[in-house]
């Protein structure tokens, strides 16, 4: 008990060393850091004991003493832009090292009139960001929320006014370091889109080293939107990172998530979706692709909140080696959200006997006009198709490997963004040792059903 509040308190010595360090003349933004970080002081990290955190054990990022991360360049920072950035393939390109704006680093493309993609930092008195910054991802449910809130200085702040419809992705490129001690960063993206908005926005997070990132992403949709949302988690190996996603829909909009985790040596992810309107339509993808001692938790609600709204999930992972994995999914639907049809499916894949998946699909049903499904499944590779390709001249190991490929193909060739799609591609390429060039040539609809 004395360890953790150590921890506890070396984060409020990191808060006091931010408010001497940065200086912010908004009263509302400080009122908003104090109590934020108020309340994780007095609920302290959540313990296994509690039912959301049961199978996470985060004792190694609170037995670590983080340090807040510098935003200086470096080579690591260096390489890991030349490696992951879109180059021309994004309209415009925010680069952050250890959660800070690096305007060097950064593309800004030519973008339609009153839309508005920039440093979080240097926006913080623009009226939507007072408006809606922690309004949606509240302190009161994560505590991991309330200390990225307590610490927010820097993000991305993407405002799309009404009809704005952008060709290219907007990329948000989220670089970690660890320096000679363990470093800490608390990225913050806020998104607000109003009405009849198309727009497709991705964010990456990558890096080297021992750090952990706790990032929050706040979207709130208008009414008649596309948003078409993707997150790459390929952190380092020695990583920690824990994110929350909070997004509310208005009427007629649809949002698709694709959210891929293949990096960190532990990871927690929190996707909730509101359908606060008639006839919005949420898809959730979700692939996971770890080994050796990894340990990736994804926790996702798709909240039903009024009449005829649509949602579908679909999340696969893939566990070699010792790794462990966790989902739990839940469709939640009001009273007055009749007519809703919404499907969950979770499907495992594990190519060890050590790896281990808990899977824990949910409904909780307040109307009776409903269509709600859900369902999971967990096994190794299928013998009988092993056997098949096999029977073709194939090898046993390259059969498997195809195999597991062709299972998570199912998430990838439904991502419409094509550095998203090549990059995990050639991940499980060389993951299976199959050739580099292999590629998904059916692509399916990026927001096509789960089956």
């Amino acid at each position: 008990m004395t360890q953790v509040v150590d921890i506890t308190k070396m984060h409020l010595s990191n808060f006091d060393r931010l408010v001497k360090e940065t200086a912010l003349s908004q009263p509302w933004l400080q009122k908003l850091r104090q109590s934020a970080i108020a309340r994780f002081e007095r609920t302290g990290f959540p313990t296994r004991r509690e039912e959301s955190w049961r199978h996470t054990n985060i004792d190694p990022i609170v037995r670590t003493h983080f340090e807040l991360g510098s935003n200086q360049e470096n080579p690591e920072s260096e390489a890991a832009f030349e490696t992951y950035t879109f180059g021309p393939d994004a309209l415009v390109e925010l680069v952050f090292i250890n959660g800070q704006f690096s305007e060097r680093l950064s593309k800004t493309g030519k973008l339609p009139h009153g839309v508005r993609v920039e440093s979080l930092g240097r926006a913080v008195d623009a009226d939507v960001v007072e408006k809606n910054l922690g309004q949606h991802a509240r302190i009161e449910s994560n505590p991991f929320v309330a200390l990225n809130t307590g610490f927010v200085s820097d993000g991305a702040l993407i405002y799309l006014p009404t009809g704005a419809k952008l060709d290219a992705p907007i990329h948000l490129l989220f670089i970690s370091t660890g320096a000679a001690a363990p470093t800490v960063s608390h990225p913050r993206v806020l998104v607000v889109a109003d009405n009849k908005v198309e727009a497709t926005i991705v964010e990456s997070y990558v890096g080297s080293g021992s750090y952990f990132t706790n990032g929050v992403t706040e979207i709130e949709v208008g009414e008649d939107c596309r948003i078409d949302h993707c997150k790459l988690q390929q952190e380092g190996p020695a990583a920690f990172h824990v994110a929350t996603m909070q997004v509310r829909l208005g009427g007629q909009s649809r949002f698709v998530s694709h959210a891929a985790n293949i990096g960190a040596k532990l990871s927690r992810n929190d996707l909730n979706v509101v359908l606060d309107g008639p006839y919005a339509d949420a898809t959730l993808n979700g692939l996971v692709i770890i080994g050796g001692d990894q340990h990736c938790d994804n926790h996702t609600l798709l909240h039903h909140e009024k009449p005829n709204c649509p949602s579908h999930e679909l999340y696969k992972h893939v566990l070699d080696g010792k790794a462990t994995g966790v989902f739990k999914g839940k469709i939640f639907v009001q009273k007055d959200a009749q007519k809703t049809d919404s499907k969950q499916t979770s499907k495992s894949l594990l190519l060890s006997d050590d790896a281990y998946m808990n899977s824990q699909p949910a409904l909780e049903i307040y109307a009776d006009d409903v269509k709600c499904t859900h369902g999971s499944t967990t096994g190794p590779v299928d013998d009988e198709a092993v056997f098949y390709l096999r029977s073709r001249g194939i090898s046993l190991e390259a059969a498997r490997h195809l195999l597991t490929y062709a299972f998570a193909a199912d998430v990838t060739r439904r991502i419409r963004v094509v550095p998203v799609r090549r990059r995990l591609e050639d991940f499980l390429a060389a993951q299976h040792g199959l050739p580099q060039d292999l590629r998904i040539t059916d692509l399916g609809s990026h927001d096509e059903r789960a089956r």
